[in-house]
């Protein structure tokens, strides 16, 4: 679990040995809360993500986002720094330190120009792209699937190098469905820890007798890279308008008419957003293809834009 962490006075608190001072709230979710510390051996800031568990399940999905975070090392997926579990009363909180990014996520970028009535050219897309494919790459090819990929779940480095975070969604990539019951409890596992709008069509209505497979994070990156082509996800406004999400992911996308992305680029889109899933690409495909989009992406996702 970590070594003992304790708070001290002045908001200095203890994670494996190391000092930490709590600087300021980033933001919280539904049960987890994000503050900005900085370290007083290196004098250098990071994330400190606190999930709330209220009983032992919370305790083992939390422990189970750590096991996440160990099996990688990996430019394009967030790299954990150190974490305890400690106990607040009858319940516990699980502390995941994890390096600060401060130019935030790419939802940020992408909102920032769509309020200026501006979007991402392609070359930039590609790069970014590419980055999120090498990291979506190296969870699948550890028999994993990220299922909950979405712009507010990567963040952006200074070079736009993308960094996948949030990896408590994560799974085994094949899930072999068999019987009612196990289908309705993947459905509803689902419906808890996938994000509606970038949520695969298979994960909405689990057959009895099915496998799914990595393939669902395709969809998802497929509606991310309709969110940085367009200024937001396929079916983000279905969703705040609260009509069916699930309804609509049953038909083929449709794609706006526009003139800033090639052919090739809204050719790749299409390929993602197929209703099924076996018809999907997997992501070393999608690579093959975004290389020979744009030749200039190397295998180190690096760009001269």
């Amino acid at each position: 679990m970590g070594a003992t962490l304790c708070i001290c006075s002045r908001g200095v608190l203890t994670i494996e040995n190391k000092r930490y001072l709590f600087v300021e709230k980033l933001g919280e979710g539904g049960f987890s809360y994000v503050d900005l510390v900085e370290g007083i051996h290196d004098g250098r800031f990071y994330a400190l993500k606190r999930i709330l568990c209220h009983d032992r399940e919370d305790r083992k999905e939390a422990l189970h986002e750590v096991e996440m975070h160990r099996m990688f090392n990996h430019p394009n997926i967030l790299r954990l720094v150190g974490h305890c579990m400690i106990e607040k009363g009858p319940k516990w909180e699980a502390w995941l330190l994890l390096p600060y990014v401060k130019r935030g996520t790419l939802w940020n970028k992408v909102e920032a120009l769509r309020d200026k009535h501006e979007f991402l050219p392609e070359e930039k897309i590609l790069h970014i792209l590419h980055g999120i494919c090498l990291g979506l790459k190296a969870i699948h090819d550890q028999s994993y699937a990220h299922r909950d990929l979405k712009p507010t779940n990567v963040l952006l480095e200074g070079d736009d190098r993308p960094i996948l975070m949030d990896l408590g969604s994560m799974n085994h990539a094949r899930i072999e469905v068999s019987g009612s019951r196990q289908a309705m409890s993947v459905q509803d596992w689902a419906a808890q820890r996938c994000t509606i709008s970038y949520r695969a069509p298979e994960l909405f209505n689990v057959e009895s007798n099915c496998v799914i497979d990595e393939r669902t994070d395709i969809w998802s990156l497929g509606c991310v890279l309709y969110s940085m082509m367009f200024g937001e996800g396929p079916y983000d406004m279905i969703f705040q308008k609260g009509d069916s999400v699930a309804l609509a992911v049953q038909n083929n996308i449709t794609i706006p008419e526009n003139n800033r992305y090639s052919q090739g680029l809204e050719t790749l889109l299409s390929s993602m957003m197929v209703v099924n899933h076996v018809d999907r690409p997997y992501v070393s495909t999608i690579l093959s293809q975004l290389e020979a989009l744009y030749p200039t992406v190397d295998g180190q996702a690096t760009t001269r834009i």
